[in-house]
């Protein structure tokens, strides 16, 4: 239970929270951007890892009514699935474990997924929103478990 709570109070409510307080702060100006960051849980699962998975798929799901709320603000809502990301926790025995699904030979790496959610924030994306897009560079979830 505590695990589901922390997972939901970080990974889920806070951003929920700061989307509040941002389309608040406003004070009748319109326009902005909000990202918000799943895990592809959507796309094949996280094993181990239920507490966090579930708190990310909060984020996806509400982000087309969260969208839909803001758009009289003209401020755009999207969720950025980055897919896996080397940002320091990799070890060469993971690495060797998920080598084989990924077509492009590599991890990706912060600046992957920044690019695209720099351009989601500015005017020539004014068009997207309530989507939940995801960047892993065709990482293969489904592949055959050994016999």
């Amino acid at each position: 239970m505590a695990e589901l709570d922390r997972h939901w109070a970080v990974d889920a409510r806070s951003c929920i929270l700061l989307t509040q307080a941002f389309a608040n702060q406003h004070d009748g100006r319109p326009g902005g951007a909000v990202i918000f960051m799943t895990s592809g849980q959507h796309l094949g699962p996280l094993p181990g890892e239920v507490a966090y998975a579930a708190a990310k798929a909060a984020l996806a799901g509400i982000t087309t009514t969260l969208a839909d709320q803001l758009a009289d603000q003209a401020i755009r809502l999207n969720a950025v699935n980055p897919g896996p990301v080397n940002t320091g926790y990799l070890t060469e025995g993971m690495w060797e474990t998920v080598a084989p699904l990924f077509p492009a030979g590599r991890y990706g790496e912060p600046d992957d997924p920044a690019r695209l959610i720099g351009w989601l924030v500015t005017d020539e994306a004014r068009w997207i929103t309530g989507q939940v897009l995801n960047t892993e560079a065709g990482f293969a979830r489904w592949h055959p478990r050994p016999a």
